[in-house]
């Protein structure tokens, strides 16, 4: 499944993560922010949702409870992540997980009501690609919503890059919005969660 070098790494990286259950980690820490972004997406029961980036799955099975008439599809460059969303979706009904990566989202093009990505974005070998493809299979009035925390305006975060094993995207909030502008979006607006 990976195209490039950068890929495969990226694939790497996130298979130790699944074999070493931070997969699984990532809902207790992600929560806090998701909450507060799915109550701005106000999702209906026939929205048809793309996770980015779906690790485990957890994010789309929550949001499976509410899109009961729709659909949920989560990508990600992980197999294992991919396996273990699987494993833990078994019955879940209108959920289904793809390997696959930002920049090729395995999907027909203006399929998507919403987009959601939590805090992959900046893992992405091409992130402009990555927004791109997202823009190609929302769709028409449809919306993307991109929850990062590495990003150039938080310092805190500078201290993170070092210690991934993979190359990380260290961006402003402007340049993730230029780069929303860039890949057709409209209205690109830009919210801090504490």
């Amino acid at each position: 499944m990976p195209d490039n070098i950068a890929e495969e790494k990226l694939q790497k990286e996130f298979n130790r993560w699944a074999e070493e259950g931070r997969g699984e980690e990532m809902e207790s820490h992600h929560l806090p922010i998701v909450e507060p972004t799915l109550a701005l997406m106000r999702l209906r029961p026939s929205d048809r949702i793309l996770d980015v980036g779906c690790g485990t799955g957890w994010l789309a099975r929550k949001i499976a409870a509410q899109v009961t008439e729709g659909e949920v599809v989560g990508i990600d460059v992980s197999d294992e992540m991919i396996r273990r969303a699987q494993a833990a979706s078994a019955g879940t009904k209108g959920i289904a997980f793809r390997l696959g990566v930002a920049e090729r989202i395995p999907s027909a093009d203006d399929y998507f009501t919403k987009v959601i990505s939590v805090e992959s974005a900046y893992y992405w070998p091409a992130p402009l690609q990555g927004l791109r493809e997202i823009f190609r299979v929302l769709a028409p009035g449809g919306s993307a919503w991109m929850l990062i925390n590495y990003y150039r305006d938080d310092p805190y975060c500078h201290q993170w890059g070092p210690l991934y094993n993979t190359p990380a995207h260290l961006l402003s909030a402007d340049e993730w919005a230029e780069h929303f502008r860039a890949a057709g979006f409209a209205e690109v607006a830009q919210q801090r969660i504490p």
